[in-house]
């Protein structure tokens, strides 16, 4: 709490030594994992089999990271009611360009580019890449895509089992090295992000207080039996009535007894912005004028509009600053300062305001 912020924000990026995007030896089993199920293993002998593939091996990791951010094509765009939007995607596209230049200082990716990309769905049709952040409006961009899939006919009688576990739209990492590489370069690449403290909210209202399979389960039990002394043997079985507070003792634990969650992860985790540069940065603040500008883009459909209901609990009120705050007081100064410095990268790639601590 007490370090230099300048010196912080200049190691932000580069506080481990780079490493190439593929290795022939030192694979983590992780990545090992990945790598086999996508190109076999053992991996140097299936990659020699197939024609051109050991040249994209080599092509991915001599890549020249990160890769230079394109215009936008606006030619389909010609209503003047987009400008103000338009300028406003211009300002963070170029924020976050210089950000990543002026404290990126890697030249090529520190994790497996499958990892990288694994949150990353595609529509080859409109050429669409989009990063999903949960509780930043990803049930509703599925919906979407899977609407330009021609999956669907309309955003608005897609099921949240449907968006979530349905399985109907492809991930880039499901694609060979050719493909991601392909895709990457051409593309148009989207990620819609929101204030950290608002999006960590969120995730805890969604997830433990309502009833829910699998956090209560999975994450519930493991917080209330580490978190909470003396908690009673029902508590300790289902693993509901997770407190706020102790879910940010979780959070915050370097020893985490479960561990993280896509929901409340990091998005400079989720999406590498300084890796991948995004085309489109859209925030969940202005969610319905950045998706609708993103669609007249992209060529969608006219009809098509961006679905501006909650995917789930829609009798609960939106989590907002308000919301936010009252969250927070239960928490001391020194507990919310440590959630701060926890999404630090992202207050400040998207250029979020410092929260009131």
């Amino acid at each position: 709490m007490s370090e230099d912020p300048k010196n912080k924000e200049e190691n932000l990026l580069n506080s481990e030594k780079p490493i190439s995007v593929f290795t022939e030896n030192n694979h983590s089993q992780g990545e090992a994992q990945v790598l086999s199920r996508i190109t076999g293993s053992p991996t140097i002998q299936l990659i020699e089999k197939h024609q051109g593939t050991k040249t994209l091996f080599r092509k991915f990791s001599e890549m020249n990271w990160p890769v230079d951010i394109r215009p936008l094509n606006k030619s389909l765009v010609t209503d003047s009611k987009w400008r103000r939007i338009d300028a406003t995607q211009e300002k963070r596209r170029s924020f976050l360009q210089e950000f990543c230049k002026k404290y990126g200082g890697v030249s090529r990716p520190q994790s497996h580019l499958f990892h990288m990309v694994s949150r990353i769905y595609v529509e080859d049709k409109h050429k669409i890449l989009y990063c999903e952040v949960p509780k930043a409006g990803c049930s509703n961009w599925k919906r979407i895509l899977m609407v330009l899939n021609g999956l669907a006919p309309s955003a608005y009688n897609i099921s949240h089992d449907a968006v979530h576990y349905g399985k109907h739209l492809k991930k880039l990492d499901s694609f060979d090295l050719k493909g991601i590489y392909a895709r990457l370069n051409t593309y148009t690449k989207a990620v819609f992000v929101r204030d950290p403290m608002e999006r960590l909210v969120s995730a805890f209202r969604d997830k433990f207080e309502h009833p829910n399979s699998y956090y209560h389960p999975v994450f519930g039990k493991a917080i209330i039996k580490k978190y909470r002394p003396n908690a009673c043997e029902e508590e300790l079985n289902n693993g509901s009535g997770v407190k706020f507070k102790e879910f940010i003792h979780y959070l915050l634990d370097s020893h985490r007894p479960v561990g993280m969650d896509i929901h409340w992860e990091k998005i400079s985790k989720l999406c590498y912005p300084c890796l991948i540069h995004y085309d489109f940065v859209g925030k969940f603040e202005t969610l319905e004028e950045d998706a609708n500008y993103f669609l007249q883009l992209i060529g969608a459909p006219k009809r098509l509009k961006f679905p501006n209901f909650k995917d789930r609990h829609s009798s609960d009120k939106r989590t907002n600053a308000q919301v936010v705050r009252q969250y927070l007081k239960d928490l001391t100064r020194t507990e919310r300062q440590l959630i701060y410095d926890f999404y630090y990268l992202d207050y400040l790639m998207f250029n979020y305001t410092t929260p009131f601590l």
